[in-house]
C-alpha cells in the first residue's frame, strides 16, 4: 500500500514563500515519478510540477514556471515543492502524486497514487 503524506501548507501573504513536503511510504519508490497537483473548490485538479526518479527531468505548469521548484530526496522517499512569489491565484489544496512507471503526464487520471492534500492560502 502506497501512502503519501503532504505537509507545509499554510497562510501566506502575496509575494511570500512556502515549502511543501511529501513523505512517501509503504514500498520502495525506486523508479517512481513524483508530482504536485492543485485543486480549488468546484474546479478540476490541475498539474503543477513533476520530477522523474533521477531528478534530471522536471516539468512545470506555465502558471508556476520561474516561481516554483520541485525537488526530491530519494534516500528519504520525499519530494518537495518550493513556492516563491506566491499569488492569490495560487490558493488551492495541493496534492502529492506518484506513478511507478516514471512516465510523465499532466493528466491527474494517469497518476495512481495520491496524498490527502495540504491547503495553501495566499492573501492579497
Amino acid at each position: 500500500q502506497v501512502q503519501l503524506v503532504e505537509s507545509g501548507g499554510g497562510l501566506v501573504q502575496a509575494g511570500g514563500s512556502l515549502r511543501l513536503s511529501c513523505a512517501a511510504s509503504g514500498r520502495t519508490f525506486s523508479g517512481y515519478i513524483m508530482g504536485w497537483f492543485r485543486q480549488t473548490p468546484g474546479k478540476e485538479r490541475v498539474f503543477v510540477a513533476a520530477i522523474r526518479w533521477s531528478g534530471a527531468n522536471t516539468y512545470y505548469a506555465d502558471s508556476v514556471k520561474g516561481r516554483f521548484t520541485i525537488s526530491r530526496d530519494n534516500a528519504k522517499n520525499a519530494v518537495y515543492l518550493e513556492m516563491n512569489s506566491l499569488k492569490p491565484e495560487d490558493t488551492a489544496l495541493y496534492y502529492c502524486a506518484a506513478d511507478r512507471t516514471n512516465g510523465y503526464s499532466d493528466l491527474p487520471s494517469r497518476w495512481p497514487y495520491w496524498g490527502q492534500g495540504t491547503q495553501v492560502t495566499v492573501s492579497s
